[in-house]
This record gives structure tokens, C-alpha cells and sequence, in this order.
């Protein structure tokens, strides 16, 4: 049998796809097509023979079925070292496929579009393209196989100088492996919530990268940021970086954690991170008032840290964060004169997030060696709790306003944490420690004479009333936690001896 070169093209993304044809039938490459790929060469004078002409069989089912045909499918797997493979092909007539080009359906296009219906959905589920790559790849020692238009260019130089190498065949059978990989677990995922399917005996997850960073956590680590590319929600993934060099890894972990707390509020409000930790949040009428606050919650942490705000970053407060070091900004926007302030440090990283879009209903993924956890995100708040007073004394208008700061910002401070607020600031933050008051006496410390009459957030319950006796001496007038201790007696007791108010709210909110 003659040994005629072969390409199989049928492509959703036409990017490119004449050129490469082109280039394809100048290497003396015979063109197969299919549909709307076949047309698109035939407009452009490119000479392509049709599937039908090689399968002797019409497309059918308005296109559903096309490929899947023992012309196409032993062309892909036959082993051209295999002698019984090349006798087989040659006594049913089959030409051997040396080349293919596939990309799949747009599903993950398709369903993200606003309004699409179930019917539309499942249209673009390609079940030839898929085949067609994995038989490809399976067998990518005698086809190559591209699955992605950017290879394009590649693939042609290497058959430009004789043959693609095995070693680059194998590569280009990994990226259809990954890619049929992604697509199918996009359509997992869509049947997954069609049906309300809460926790999948199989999950399926699929990420995107979208950068190499320099290094992880510590040099020695190396590291990637990947996103879900069907994500709706406010997300780092989609920020515009205004100003700035690159970030890292521990710069998208902190300013992840800045960027949730900020969006728990409507009020204008800012928000100073380090190591995922708050270490000052502000609220106030006016931006410029809350960043002041924020800063003064702890001017010494807040140096080289991350600060996210939820308004405009206008020319004043360019002007104060201006006078620090910090790592990142992340706002909604900046105006034109905050951008001509904070632009003369170059290395100061500006990200503009788009902080209207939908709430999502997200879920929180954890690493643990050889498994994952996965839990939804903790979205609660005091609107979604019936709170209770145990103690003699009621909190204060302005207690309550301490309070529900306080409340909002220890969900998002490692456990053990504390929380000491007053006048719409945090005034102490103790985060991550191994007993609660351990915690509490960090953010005493921190807060100093700021916490006569401040209000006190525990991110759970008290298991005896040591950290109120600590909370006592340092002033603190208010409490908010969970509750639910065997001894919480001792706790309210403890709160009436001093005259504190207590809050329970029946909800806590570790974080590890």
C-alpha cells in the first residue's frame, strides 16, 4: 500500500487552521475534514476531502455522527511498526492517519453564557472530538496529535525538518490527555448541579493556569496560580494589575484573605493583612477616614502589608498609603490622581477588582497529604442568627456597633482568635494561638489603654472564664461569642461580677 501522509482536521477554534492546512498540503500532507472546518479550508482554496468520501458513510444525526467509523478510528491506531496492523489496513482499504487536529466543542463557553438552556448545553458535548484525541493520543508514538492552535507553529517546524520526534509527540499527547481531562470535568460538574449533587462519590475539579510564579511560600518551592475559569464571583483571577511587579505566592494567599474580609462590608471600609491575618480594619463615612482607622489599628503590622479597600482609592488616600511600605492595594478602582500619587513606587502593586460581581455559593478547598477537604466557605453572619444576651447588662448602642465589627472580622483570623474593637476600628487582633487566652492577651497587648471599654470577639466559645477575667482587667465592657460551652455559667457569671455585656451568637467560626 502506498504510504500516503495523512491529516485529520476538525477544529471548533479556527484560529490559524488555514495557514496550518495550507503549510500541510505544501509538505504533500493529504487533508481530511469534516462539517464546518472542511468549508472554511474550501473557501480559502484549500484542497480537503471530505469524511464521508473517506468513511463511505454520510454524516448523520444532524452531524452527531461523523467520525466514530473504523476508517477513521483504526487510521488513528494502527502501529505503523506492527506488521498484522499495516496487513489489516491494507486489506480493508484504510489509510493510515499520521496527523490530527482536534478541538472540541465550546461547552465551557456554551454553559457559561448567560440564559443558556439545558438542551443548548448538551448540544456541545462533543463525543467525536474527544474519541478521535484519545485514540490519537494513545497511539501518539505513530500520530501526532494538537489539540491546542498555538502549537501550531511548533508542530510545522519539526515536519518542516523531517518528522515530529516521539519525545514532542508524547508531550502533545499529554496536553490532549489534560485537555479532554478538563473538558470533561466541566460536563461532570454541569450534571453535578443540574441535579444538586452536594458531595459526588467522584469530584471533579478543573483549573487553568494562569501564571508561573517565581517560587512558593519559600524559594525552594516551586509554584503555580491556577483559577476555575467558570468562576463568577469577585476573584483575584480577574483583577487588572495597574502597577507593580509580578505577584508571588504568598502575595496571592494574602491579598485572597484581604480581598474576602473587605467584601463582608457595605459601609466604606478598609482593610490591612499580614500573613492572612488582619492586622487593622477601619470603617467609616468616607474611605480616606477608614484607611486612618485601619492604620491606626496597628501601625507597626501594617508596614509591608496587603490593604484592601471597597471604594475608590481617591487622591487623598493615595496620599496617606503612599507614606508606608506596602506590598499590595486592592480596590474596586483608583482614580486618575490616586494613580499618579501611588504609580512613583514602582514596585507597589495595584489590582483592580471588579467587587460588584454576584455573592457566589463558594467552597473552600484543603490539601491534606494524599486527599482534599472540601467544605463550603463560611459566609454566616449576625443576620443569620438569632442572638441571645445571658448577662444582667445589655450592650450600648455603640457597644452593639463594636460588636458586629468585631464579629465580622475574627471569622477571618486563624483560631484561636480575639478580637478588640472600638470606635469602628479593630484596636487587637490574637491570632493563631494554641489557648484562647494566649490569643487574648496578644490583642490586649496590642490594643493597650484603646481597650477601656472596647468590645471583645471570640471566634469560638469559652471553656471557662479566664478570658473574660483577662478581658476585665483590660477594660474590655462587651463580649460577642458562640456559646455552647458545659461551663458558659461561669462565663456569664464572670461577666456580671465585672459588669460585662455578653452576646452569644450560637455560631462560631474556627479557622485553621
Amino acid at each position: 500500500m502506498a504510504q500516503t501522509k495523512r491529516a485529520l482536521l476538525s477544529v471548533s477554534n479556527k484560529e490559524g487552521i488555514v495557514e496550518f492546512a495550507t503549510q500541510l498540503n505544501q509538505l504533500g500532507y493529504e487533508l481530511v475534514s469534516t462539517g464546518g472546518t472542511k468549508r472554511t479550508l474550501e473557501e480559502a482554496g484549500v484542497t480537503v476531502t471530505g469524511i464521508s468520501d473517506v468513511t463511505e458513510f454520510p454524516e448523520i444525526l444532524q452531524g452527531r455522527v461523523k467520525t466514530l467509523h473504523p476508517h477513521i478510528h483504526a487510521g488513528l491506531l494502527a502501529q505503523k511498526t506492527n506488521q498484522d496492523h499495516i496487513q489489516q489496513l491494507e486489506e480493508l482499504g484504510i489509510t493510515g492517519i499520521d496527523l490530527v487536529v482536534v478541538n472540541l466543542y465550546p461547552f465551557k463557553e456554551t454553559i457559561a453564557k448567560e440564559g443558556i438552556t439545558e438542551a443548548e448545553a448538551i448540544e456541545n458535548i462533543d463525543i467525536g472530538g474527544p474519541t478521535m484525541l484519545r485514540a490519537a493520543a494513545k497511539n501518539f508514538e505513530h500520530v501526532t496529535v494538537v489539540v491546542q492552535p498555538e502549537t501550531y507553529s511548533e508542530v510545522l517546524s519539526y515536519l518542516q525538518e523531517g518528522d515530529v520526534p516521539v519525545s514532542y509527540k508524547k508531550q502533545l499527547a499529554a496536553k490532549v490527555f489534560q485537555h479532554t481531562a478538563s473538558y470533561d470535568a466541566h460536563i461532570a460538574n454541569y450534571f453535578a448541579e443540574a441535579i444538586e449533587e452536594e458531595a459526588p462519590a467522584q469530584l471533579t475539579k478543573t483549573y487553568e493556569k494562569v501564571q508561573s510564579l517565581r517560587y512558593g511560600e519559600n524559594p525552594h518551592q516551586q509554584a503555580a496560580f491556577y483559577q476555575d475559569p467558570l468562576y463568577k464571583g469577585v476573584s483575584l483571577a480577574h483583577a487588572e494589575q495597574l502597577n507593580g511587579k509580578e505577584l508571588s505566592f504568598n502575595n496571592i494567599q494574602d491579598a485572597n484573605a484581604a480581598l474576602s474580609m473587605v467584601l463582608d462590608f457595605t459601609e466604606p471600609a478598609a482593610i490591612a493583612v499580614k500573613h492572612m491575618n488582619p492586622c487593622g480594619v477601619g470603617v467609616a463615612d468616607d474611605l480616606l477616614s477608614a484607611y486612618e482607622r485601619a492604620y491606626a489599628g496597628d501601625p507597626v503590622s501594617i508596614f509591608g502589608g496587603i490593604v484592601a479597600v471597597n471604594r475608590e482609592v481617591d487622591e487623598a488616600t493615595a496620599a496617606k498609603m503612599k507614606e508606608i511600605f506596602l506590598e499590595i492595594i486592592i480596590a474596586p478602582s483608583f482614580s486618575q490622581e490616586a494613580l499618579n500619587v501611588l504609580t512613583q513606587k514602582k514596585n507597589l502593586r495595584l489590582l483592580k477588582v471588579d467587587m460588584e460581581k454576584e455573592k457566589t455559593s463558594d467552597q473552600q478547598l484543603a490539601t491534606v497529604r494524599g486527599g482534599l477537604l472540601v467544605q463550603d466557605v463560611d459566609q454566616g453572619t449576625l443576620d443569620d442568627v438569632t442572638t441571645s444576651v445571658p448577662t444582667d447588662r445589655q450592650p450600648t448602642e455603640q457597644e452593639w456597633e463594636d460588636l458586629k465589627l468585631a464579629w465580622k472580622v475574627v471569622k477571618h483570623v486563624k483560631s484561636n482568635a480575639i478580637v478588640v474593637a472600638k470606635g469602628h476600628q479593630t484596636v487587637g487582633v490574637g491570632a493563631g494561638q494554641m489557648n484562647r487566652v494566649g490569643a487574648a492577651k496578644i490583642a490586649f497587648e496590642q490594643a493597650g489603654d484603646h481597650s477601656n471599654g472596647a468590645a471583645l470577639a471570640s471566634d469560638a466559645f469559652f471553656p471557662m472564664p479566664d478570658t473574660v477575667e483577662e478581658a476585665a482587667k483590660a477594660g474590655v465592657t462587651t463580649i460577642i461569642q458562640p456559646g455552647g460551652s458545659k461551663r458558659d455559667q461561669d462565663s456569664i457569671d464572670a461577666c456580671n461580677q465585672h459588669g460585662i455585656a455578653m452576646v452569644f451568637t450560637g455560631m462560631r467560626h474556627f479557622k485553621h
